[in-house]
């Protein structure tokens, strides 16, 4: 037996181990024809970049007037300002080239949260905000394409901006002039890795959460996937409205900020939720109440910031610095979770969130270091663009690997759980229920006072005589047999279960007599029918039965009633076998 025992093990391990080896070739698969597409898809984006990027960049020999203090001959991109406040105005001055070969040109000029307007030599041919900025409205930030003919040659441009916002920028970036037809492609080109990973992670979140939110209905379990792929659909579309790339569906710079900001203050909410699991497996009562208190002052200030905006109290662009230490805070709560985790529990799941809690972080500090040094010291970093986007599909690749090692873990414990159960209340040889689970559910009966039932005693007759001529492989033949019998004309209408031995049971939820009559009937005909199939079977089952009525309704009573005439069956069958001479 142990031999046995032995082989099965080592079957089961050289097969768990296959199927392990499968999968880590399937990823090292996967992995290697990214690494093999993704130049190929970025060669096919950006091959003709030299061709499309071809401009004017009016970068030098500005004048600029902020307010009220004058700068000569600035080139815009070394150029740096004190910040400025909500209604300060700058004017910037040049004369533009005498000549140029773009056709149908388009000025692309960066603005940050200010109304715009162009003059060409004193005449207005542009305007932007200052309608949304009269009612106090946000204007947004971002690329603005602006329609620039041939005919502007050698004639002087005037930039007027109106900051609608205090602290919005301390520098300028260069102005160009592209052919309109390029001026969105090299938008997209320069932009290629925020859109396709951006891309990426609204589609995957959408297909995700659409097929998820069905069966989180079902499943409690399947909510931390729900969480990824809200989480993934708030990073992508931030990724691409935060790079500008969304500017190509004519969507306006006020709604792409707007979004951005949205996507940007829910991304805490699902990686919260996604994280109490882990908060809970910790099982202390402080880091539960930090978990809610974090939770609640997210969905709160969240809130909050959202109904300022919709009121034009506060706009988003305001309360950004406050949203990004919540993040930090609630990164670094995270980072301590996962911490704490791996020092309890070093399942592999936990180290992959580590890193990808290490990834994140050191993606966002990069943006922010950047975007800080940018907005509120005029200093240009060079930085790795979508370089959180990269940090956030790195991310969201684990958390989705976490979720499915995780999942497939309770899986097998629920499997494992089952089967014990299942071997708890279950006759290992005729898969019936066994004793333990019949007195249960007699026991339940007793409880909810329920008076629709009855209880149908079985005694196989001849078992023992059986097992001693033919041995116990036959007798256990006959054993099953009259298991299929029994459970085939009663389970459907309640409990069968093995008590023991030659000894069964059915309680059904039927009390009325013709009802039982006829089953009982149908019973010896499905034993006659048995005998007829398997060949000198010779079958014969005694019972007895006995139903709540309006004189008895206690089932222990009923029970013994049912039992005491099983016996009293067998009595009778076999004083007509004596008679009859054995036969």
């Amino acid at each position: 037996m142990k031999i046995v025992k032995g082989t099965l093990q080592d079957e089961n391990s050289k097969r768990d181990f296959k199927k392990t080896i499968i999968k880590i070739l399937w990823v090292i698969f996967a992995c290697c024809s990214l690494i093999g597409w993704l130049p190929m898809a970025d060669h096919m984006i950006s091959k003709d970049y030299d061709q499309i990027s071809k401009c004017i960049t009016l970068n030098d020999d500005w004048d600029i007037r902020v307010n009220g203090k004058s700068f000569e001959d600035v080139e815009l991109d070394g150029f740096c300002f004190e910040p400025l406040h909500k209604g300060d105005q700058i004017l910037l001055e040049r004369v533009l080239p005498d000549s140029w070969t773009i056709e149908e040109g388009a000025l692309r000029i960066r603005t940050r949260q200010s109304a715009v307007s162009l003059f060409v030599d004193g005449k207005k041919v542009y305007t932007y905000g200052y309608d949304r900025a009269a009612f106090g409205k946000t204007v947004g930030s971002g690329l603005q394409f602006i329609n620039f003919p041939n005919d502007y040659q050698g004639k002087l441009l005037t930039i007027q901006l109106e900051l609608v916002e205090d602290y919005a920028f301390t520098k300028f970036d260069a102005v160009r002039i592209y052919e309109w037809k390029n001026a969105y492609r090299v938008l997209m080109t320069e932009n290629r890795i925020p859109m396709l990973f951006g891309s990426f992670l609204v589609i995957f979140g959408l297909a995700t959460a659409m097929v998820t939110i069905f069966a989180v209905v079902f499943s409690i379990k399947y909510i931390r996937l729900l969480c990824v792929s809200v989480f993934s659909i708030c990073i992508g579309l931030w990724t691409l409205c935060y790079y500008k790339v969304i500017l190509i569906f004519s969507i306006p710079l006020y709604s792409v900020s707007l979004m951005e900001y949205i996507s940007l203050y829910l991304c805490p909410i699902p990686l919260t939720v996604y994280m109490y699991e882990d908060v809970k497996q910790i099982k202390n009562d402080i880091f539960k109440k930090l978990f809610w208190i974090l939770l609640s002052v997210q969905l709160l200030s969240t809130t909050v910031i959202m109904v300022l905006h919709m009121k034009d109290i506060m706009h988003f662009a305001v309360t950004l610095k406050y949203m990004q230490v919540l993040i930090i805070i609630s990164l670094f709560y995270f980072f301590v979770i996962v911490l704490i985790n791996l020092k309890q529990s070093s399942q592999i799941e936990n180290r992959l969130f580590l890193v990808g809690m290490l990834v994140i972080g050191s993606c966002i500090t990069h943006d922010l270091f950047a975007y800080c040094s940018e907005r509120y010291f005029g200093r240009s970093v060079q930085t790795i663009r979508g370089m959180s986007c990269i940090g956030m599909i790195i991310f969201v690749f684990i958390l989705i690997v976490s979720f499915y090692m995780n999942l497939t873990r309770k899986m097998m414990w629920e499997t494992e759980r089952n089967s014990l159960i299942k071997s708890a209340y279950t006759d290992e040889l005729t898969q019936l229920h066994n004793r333990r689970y019949c007195m249960e559910y007699i026991n339940k009966i007793k409880e909810e006072r329920n008076q629709q039932f009855t209880v149908i005693c079985f005694d196989l007759n001849d078992l023992k005589m059986m097992n001693d001529t033919y041995g116990h492989a036959k007798g256990d033949i006959l054993i099953k047999s009259a298991a299929e019998v029994i459970a085939q004309t009663f389970e459907r209408h309640g409990v069968v279960a093995r008590m023991g031995g030659d000894e069964f049971i059915a309680v059904i939820t039927i009390s009325d007599p013709v009802k039982v009559n006829a089953l009982m009937q149908d019973f010896q005909d499905n034993i006659a029918r048995k005998n007829e199939q398997v060949k000198g079977l010779h079958m014969s089952i005694a019972c007895g039965f006995a139903s709540a009525g309006t004189q008895e309704t206690d089932i222990d009573k009923i029970y013994q009633l049912a039992d005491d005439r099983m016996y009293e069956n067998k009595k009778q069958m076999k004083q007509t076998k004596n008679r009859s001479g054995g036969r």
